[in-house]
């Protein structure tokens, strides 16, 4: 099957808030080939305890390469324990330049409650302006309702969670079954 023949996956918001002293991570659970909702309850944030070190992850993507993402992710912050920047760079650096990671499509939030960290294919270690990042095709959407939401009395997962239900109702690819993760606060 020709790729322009594929309807191909698409779809997920993560979303990661950091306000008060706690950051959450949270996104939605469906998973849609084309048109069709093929699971509405996926688990795409993960809580990482590599060494014992507490990590949050949220992936956007292909759930495979995602998963393969993490599980590199995991030995890299074992091999840096505490150090989820330097680990996140290490991580970005080999998916650039290992040709079969290249391939890989997916894209990742992570935090330790300290760093709120955007890692992609290209090499990119982003660290959000106005402690919110998005992910996903209901990322821009979750990105703007947050930003606008960072000023009221919500916490971070009030934040979070009013985000991703602005978003569910914009973005078809974007469900309401939440899973949320928090550190700190």
């Amino acid at each position: 099957m020709a790729e322009q023949d594929f309807p191909g996956w698409h779809g997920t918001t993560i979303i990661g808030v950091r306000k008060g002293g706690q950051v959450v991570v949270a996104g939605d659970g469906q998973v849609s080939l084309g048109q069709t909702v093929i699971k509405g309850t996926a688990r795409k944030v993960r809580r990482l305890s590599p060494g014992g070190f507490d990590v949050v992850a949220g992936f956007a993507g292909s759930t495979a390469d995602a998963f393969t993402l993490l599980e590199r992710l995991e030995a890299k912050l074992e091999a840096t324990p505490g150090q989820l920047q330097r680990a996140s760079v290490e991580l970005a650096k080999d998916w650039r330049t290992d040709k079969y990671l290249q391939k890989l499509e997916a894209m990742l939030i992570v935090t330790d409650g300290k760093d709120l960290l955007v890692i992609t294919g290209a090499g990119d270690v982003l660290e959000p302006e106005h402690d919110v990042a998005a992910i996903g095709s209901g990322g821009n959407f979750a990105l703007a309702a947050a930003r606008g939401l960072m000023e009221t009395d919500l916490d971070a997962e009030g934040v979070a969670r009013k985000a991703m239900a602005i978003a569910a109702d914009i973005c078809v690819y974007t469900n309401g079954n939440l899973t949320v993760e928090a550190i700190g606060g």
